[in-house]
C-alpha cells in the first residue's frame, strides 16, 4: 500500500508540473498546441492516479461518469469558435456543480459516518467555501452562457435595491457558514447555504450586460478554481489544491487584464449595469449622416496605399470571414502594401478571440500588433479597415465623459488617412452607444456581410 501511495503522489507531481507547463506554453501561439497536449496528458494522469486510490469501493460509477462526459463533451467541443465563450461558461458550470456536490456529499459523510471530532472547524469551513463558490459558479455560469447565447436578454436586468438584496443573500450565507463552523452538528444550515448560493449566482449575473460577459466568465473560472482548492483540502488531495490554485489565479489575472483593457474595475463590471442601450439622439441640426462606398471604391484607394491596418472585431467572427481576410492580405502584400493587424485585448467575446481566428487563417503572427504598439503608427497609416469592430474603435472613449466607455483604451482607427468600416448596419455594439467613427470625415462605410464584402473587395483588387 505504501508503494501505491508513493506512485500516486509521483503521478500527481508530474500532473502538477504538466499543468504549469500547459499554462506557460499556451501563452504564445507557437507553443499553444504543445500546451493543450500537456494539459490533456496531465488530466489523464490525474484521473489514473485517482483510480489508484486505496480502498476505492468501485470504479463502475466513475467509469460510467467518464463515458457520459465523453458523450456530452464531444458535441460541446464541436461548436463554432463564436460559441466558445458560452461553451466555456457551461464547462465552468459543470465544474462548479461537481465541486458543490462533492461538498454536500463530504459534509453528510463526515456527519453521519465519522466521529464528530473529524468535522473540525477547518474541515467545515473548507466544505462551506467549496459549496458556496461551487454552487454560485454553477448558476452564475449558466446565466452567463444564457446571455451569450441570447437565451436570456443580454441587456442588464436591474430593479430597485438589487445590490442590497444580493449583498444580503451573500451575508446571510456567510452568517450560516460561521454558525455551522461553530456548531458543526447544525446540519440544516448546510442546505440553506446551498440554496442561498444558487440564488446569489443567478442574481449576481443578470444585472451584468453582454459586453462584460467575457470578464465575468474568467472571474467565475477563478471562483471554480478556489472551490477546487477547498475541495483539495477536504479530500487531502495535493493535486486538487495545486490545479485549483492555478485555475483560480489565472482566472483572476485574466479578469484583471480585461478590466485594465476596458479601464474599469471589478466593482464597475459586477455592479455597473454596463450594456444598457442608450436612447438615440433626437433628429435636429446636429443629426449626422455616414458616407457609404462600394468595394470598387475601396479597392482603388487600397491599390494606391502603402500601409494598411486591418482591425478585426466580433463581426468578423460571426461572418467567419477570417479566410477572406487572408485573401485580402495576400492580394495587398503582392502589390507591395505593408499590411498589419491591430488587435484590441477585448475584441470579440473572449480574450485572444481575434488572434485565434487569424491564426486559423494562417496570418503571420508577427503581423498581429497589440493596441499600444499600433496606435503610434495610425496617423501615418494610409488605410484602416475596421472589420466588424465597434466599441474598441469608438473615439467617444477619449473625450465624451458622459459615455459609458469613457476612458477605455481604444485603437486609434480615426487617425488614419482613410477609414473603411465593414459592417452590416449602423447598429451599436455591446456598449449600446453610437460610434462616432462612422460619421468621421475620413470614414467610408461598406455595408454588408463581412465575408461577402471582402470577397467583392478582393475581386475588385484583382480586376
Amino acid at each position: 500500500m505504501t508503494q501505491n501511495l508513493i506512485s500516486i503522489q509521483l503521478i500527481y507531481l508530474v500532473s502538477t508540473a504538466l499543468f504549469i507547463l500547459s499554462l506557460k506554453w499556451m501563452s504564445h501561439p507557437l507553443t499553444a498546441r504543445r500546451g493543450i497536449v500537456s494539459g490533456v496528458v496531465a488530466m489523464v494522469a490525474a484521473v489514473i492516479g485517482a483510480l489508484m486510490t486505496p480502498h476505492l469501493a468501485s470504479c463502475h460509477w466513475i467509469i460510467g461518469a467518464i463515458a457520459v462526459g465523453f458523450v456530452l463533451g464531444v458535441p460541446l467541443a464541436m461548436v463554432p469558435l463564436t460559441a466558445v465563450p458560452q461553451r466555456t461558461a457551461l464547462s465552468h458550470a459543470f465544474g462548479g456543480l461537481a465541486a458543490g456536490l462533492v461538498a454536500v456529499a463530504e459534509y453528510y459523510l463526515h456527519y453521519t459516518q465519522f466521529t464528530p471530532e473529524q468535522l473540525t472547524p477547518f474541515t467545515t469551513g473548507a466544505l462551506i467555501a467549496e459549496a458556496l463558490l461551487g454552487f454560485l459558479t454553477f448558476t452564475g455560469s449558466l446565466m452567463a452562457a444564457g446571455k451569450l447565447q441570447e437565451w436570456i436578454p443580454t441587456r442588464p436586468i436591474t430593479y430597485k435595491g438589487q445590490n442590497a438584496i444580493n449583498f444580503s443573500l451573500l451575508g446571510l450565507a456567510l452568517l450560516c457558514g460561521v454558525l455551522l463552523v461553530w456548531h458543526s452538528n447544525w446540519w440544516p444550515l448546510f442546505p440553506v447555504i446551498v440554496a442561498l448560493s444558487l440564488t446569489f449566482g443567478v442574481l449576481l449575473i443578470i444585472p451584468i450586460g453582454g459586453a462584460d460577459m467575457p470578464t465575468v466568465i474568467s472571474l467565475l473560472n477563478s471562483y471554480a478554481g478556489l472551490s477546487a482548492v477547498a475541495m483539495g483540502f477536504v479530500l487531502k488531495n495535493n493535486l486538487l489544491i495545486a490545479a485549483g490554485a492555478l485555475d483560480g489565479s489565472s482566472g483572476l489575472i485574466l479578469s484583471i487584464i480585461m478590466c485594465k483593457a476596458m479601464n474599469r474595475s471589478f466593482v464597475n463590471v459586477l455592479f455597473g449595469a454596463f450594456g444598457q442601450v442608450q436612447a438615440a439622439s433626437s433628429a435636429g441640426p446636429e443629426q449626422r449622416t455616414a458616407k457609404s462606398a462600394t468595394a470598387e471604391d475601396a479597392a482603388q484607394i487600397m491599390d494606391a496605399a502603402r500601409t494598411v491596418v486591418i482591425i478585426p472585431g466580433y463581426g468578423m467572427a460571426v461572418a467567419q470571414a477570417q479566410h477572406r481576410v487572408r485573401e485580402l492580405y495576400d492580394s495587398l502584400t503582392k502589390r507591395g502594401v505593408d499590411v498589419k493587424f491591430a488587435i484590441h485585448p477585448v475584441a470579440g467575446r473572449m480574450p485572444g478571440h481575434m488572434n485565434v481566428l487569424l491564426a486559423e487563417a494562417e496570418i503571420p503572427y508577427d503581423k498581429l500588433i497589440e493596441m499600444d504598439e499600433i496606435n503610434p503608427e495610425m496617423p501615418e497609416t494610409d488605410v484602416a479597415v475596421v472589420l466588424g469592430a465597434n466599441d474598441v474603435v469608438n473615439p467617444a472613449a477619449r473625450h465624451d465623459k458622459s459615455s459609458p466607455i469613457y476612458g477605455m483604451p481604444i485603437i486609434d482607427a480615426d487617425k488614419a488617412k482613410t477609414v473603411f468600416v465593414i459592417k452590416r448596419s449602423m447598429n451599436p455594439g455591446f456598449a449600446g452607444i453610437e460610434n462616432e467613427l462612422f460619421f468621421g470625415a475620413n470614414t467610408l462605410m461598406l455595408f454588408g456581410d463581412a465575408k461577402v464584402v471582402l470577397t467583392n473587395l478582393v475581386q475588385a483588387l484583382k480586376e
